[in-house]
């Protein structure tokens, strides 16, 4: 399992008054936890395969942190189609959203930006 980018994690911290705007965000960080569990439990059993930086599970993080649930995963399978032998790989981050407008927890979690 290869580590996560430096972009794939934030100081933010969640805090109770931010509960009713972080409903917006807990499909993504659903999408996130199945993640993280991936890559604790089965990206370990296969060791680097991936023939990108960052790896096919780290992209799937970064995608859905900073292009949501539905559109993160559409980028990470077209992104697992990509990671073949015939391929050359390489460097493949992430590209960050035009208006991203959240903050990232220490565990790589998406959190309403607070303007405080």
């Amino acid at each position: 399992m290869s580590a996560l980018p430096s972009y794939a994690f934030g100081t933010a911290k969640f805090r109770a008054s931010d509960l009713a705007r972080g409903l917006l965000v807990l499909p993504r960080n659903l999408v996130l936890a199945l993640l993280v569990l991936y890559r604790a439990i089965i990206s370990p059993l296969y060791g680097d395969v991936c023939r990108y930086y960052p790896s096919c599970s780290a992209y799937a993080v970064g995608a859905v942190q900073q292009h949501g649930a539905v559109w993160g995963a559409v980028l990470s399978t077209w992104r697992i189609l990509r990671c073949n032998p015939w391929s050359k790989g390489g460097v493949d981050d992430v590209r960050p959203h035009a208006h991203f407008r959240y903050d990232l927890t220490e565990r790589g979690f998406v959190v309403p930006a607070r303007k405080d």
